[in-house]
């Protein structure tokens, strides 16, 4: 695992014919990733991107209070 100004490289991973990937021991460590864990995934024309839905939802929580004050 590479550190660099927040930002981490996990390595490479290679999708299965269902689909699936396995994420690396070292992500999973450090966003606490345990079996069971949901996660969202998110995208845009450059990628796609794992989120806990735990912590998605404290962002839309922390949107709302703004949208109700």
């Amino acid at each position: 695992m590479e550190a660099n100004n927040g930002k981490f490289l996990f390595g490479v991973v290679k999708v299965g014919e269902r689909g699936q990937i396995v994420i690396p021991k070292e992500a999973r460590e450090q966003y606490d990733i345990k079996p069971g864990d949901s996660l969202m995934v998110l995208g845009d024309d450059k990628g796609i991107a794992l989120l806990k839905t735990e912590v998605f939802q404290e962002i839309i929580n922390q949107a709302m209070k703004g949208l109700t004050k």
